[in-house]
């Protein structure tokens, strides 16, 4: 095990003795101030490189050592080719916040222990029965310490999720307000940001996306074309908010049905994914060679049982009978495709900013 060695000599001694007084204390000095750094030199702290402390640090004796003696610079030594400066805005520096992350990332004794006993039981267990299962506590604790700090690290964004979402939350609203100012196209530009932002494993997508129509021998446009990270294609099409366009006002033998401009949309999504399926493994070629200026390099196109997203209309307006059947309708495809409404989103955004702001409270209570 390395330990912390101080190489303290008779040339940092700055104590003068009295025969009288030989128990006073004695004092060495171990640093020189240059510009805002206090600088340890290499042979006195045994390591390779000098060491730079910039002035604002708080010196504890935990800054130096972890548990059970061990030095945490000659850790460090260990593995760089220069002098090690902590804190200050130099370039060289380790910024302190990332030290002082460091020096709680270091086992501490019970975990050590835990250890121990953990890889003492491992082998002991083949050959005699142990009081407990070691290597279970062990593996617990660690799940434990694992567990905290992924609520710490989604705190450290919680804040800025909240801004991100409500900043979409008031680009939407501002769209809806004003939609008879935008064409169609327009109009499915601006969404498709949006929509990007709420689904991020979509990396690529791709307007007028052609997709050959093997039965009928010609080529067929999606109007948008949707590619996540692992190279899967998905479908999305957005229609412009009218307010009549998604179930009857009247019913038909007691139940309200989807309206022309709705099923219309489902058919041909329906029939793009069919066209997608049918095409295979010649079509992810043909598209990963149309679209190869775009992906990065080995990146393929795949078409895996894609899915399709329809946005459209308003739920705002309808009776509590109307909204229950066109739940229906919805579940009836929701297996290939996700129907969703403007009213949708909006309620969607209100929910994802309330649980980010529940994640911020939380984790900053857990914290302190």
């Amino acid at each position: 095990m390395t330990v912390w060695n101080w190489s303290l000599s008779q040339n940092e001694l700055r104590t003068t003795f009295e025969d009288e007084n030989e128990h006073d204390s004695v004092e060495f000095e171990i640093a020189t101030k240059e510009n805002e750094y206090y600088r340890f030199p290499s042979d006195l702290m045994s390591l390779k490189h000098d060491l730079f402390i910039h002035e604002s640090v708080d010196f504890a004796r935990r800054f130096f050592v972890a548990e059970r003696g061990i030095s945490i610079f000659l850790k460090i030594d260990e593995m760089v080719e220069e002098s090690i400066y902590i804190g200050g805005d130099s370039e060289r520096a380790i910024p302190l916040k990332v030290y002082t992350d460091l020096l709680k990332a270091f086992p501490n004794t019970y975990e050590l222990n835990r250890y121990a006993s953990a890889r003492t039981s491992a082998v002991l267990s083949s050959y005699i029965d142990t009081k407990e299962d070691y290597e279970a506590k062990y593996q617990a604790y660690l799940n434990k310490k694992v567990t905290k700090k992924g609520t710490n690290f989604r705190y450290y964004f919680s804040e800025l999720e909240v801004m991100k979402y409500k900043s979409i939350l008031e680009k939407l609203n501002m769209m809806l307000n004003d939609e008879e100012s935008y064409s169609e196209a327009q109009w499915q530009e601006e969404l498709l940001q949006i929509i990007l932002l709420l689904y991020p494993k979509y990396i690529h997508v791709f307007k007028e996306a052609a997709v050959r129509d093997t039965y009928n021998q010609s080529n067929r446009n999606i109007d948008y074309l949707l590619v996540d990270s692992c190279g899967n294609t998905d479908i999305i099409e957005i229609k412009k908010p009218f307010n009549k366009c998604i179930i009857t006002e009247k019913t038909y033998r007691g139940n309200f049905i989807p309206l022309r401009e709705l099923s219309g949309t489902v058919m041909q999504i329906e029939k793009y994914i069919f066209y997608l399926n049918k095409w295979g493994r010649k079509g992810e070629d043909k598209l990963t060679g149309h679209y190869k200026k775009e992906l990065s390099e080995n990146f393929k196109i795949k078409i895996t049982n894609p899915s399709g997203i329809i946005i459209m209309g308003r739920k705002k307006g309808l009776t509590e009978k109307q909204l229950q059947d066109f739940e229906v309708i919805k579940r009836k495809y929701k297996n290939v495709i996700d129907i969703i409404t403007y009213d949708d989103l909006i309620e969607r955004l209100e929910f994802t900013i309330e649980q980010w702001k529940e994640t911020y409270k939380k984790s900053k209570h857990e914290d302190l």
